[in-house]
């Protein structure tokens, strides 16, 4: 299943497959530990490493998507139904694009 991952080392994001079950998104994001945080009103989340900055990872690039908190390393952005699968994010890659900023 599609779904886009947000790389801010090389300040990339792009559409990728392998968003359709959470041990994907964990393999995408390269931690086992994941939260996420909702981006709008269709289900979209942002998955993100929840130790993130504990790990102080040197050379790890950080992002900010809308007004959520920075998230250092990878994220990726997948669909959720109402009944918690993982789904197509509504939200197409363009629109994505505008709202995140590299820092």
């Amino acid at each position: 299943m599609p779904c886009f991952l947000i790389d801010p080392t090389q300040k990339t994001i792009t559409a990728v497959e392998g968003g359709g079950e959470l041990t994907g998104v964990r393999a995408l994001i390269g931690f086992e530990t994941v939260d996420s945080d909702e981006i709008d009103a269709n289900g979209d989340r942002l998955y993100f490493d929840e130790k993130c900055f504990i790990r102080q990872t040197p050379g790890v690039g950080r992002f900010q998507l809308d007004s959520l908190a920075p998230v250092a390393g990878m994220g990726v952005v997948v669909g959720q139904s109402a009944q918690g699968s993982l789904q197509t994010p509504q939200v197409s890659l363009e629109a994505l694009i505008a709202r995140v900023k590299f820092l």
